[in-house]
């Protein structure tokens, strides 16, 4: 059974969403790691042009979604100090 790729609205409403969620962070190692990582995936997203492959990278990002949001949650409880970077 084929399922068709996502759509660009899809895509870009779970790259909003993983923005959003990425900046979440109150660690600004953490927060940078996961904006610039975020930025990396839809970048390799948008450059395939096979439609299988795009399907699973989508698939593959929906389930990091997840994992930067738990993240987020204990990152946001256990903060720690802000750097001076921050400033």
């Amino acid at each position: 059974m084929s399922v068709a790729a996502p759509t660009r609205q899809t895509l870009l409403h779970l790259y909003s969403a993983m923005l959003r969620t990425s900046r979440s962070f109150s660690s600004y190692n953490f927060r940078e790691y996961f904006l610039h990582r975020t930025k990396d995936t839809f970048r390799a997203i948008q450059n395939e042009s096979d439609p299988s492959k795009v399907r699973t990278m989508y698939a593959d990002a929906v389930k990091e979604l997840a994992v930067i949001r738990r993240s987020a949650i204990v990152n946001q409880l256990y903060g720690g100090w802000r750097l001076a970077v921050e400033n």
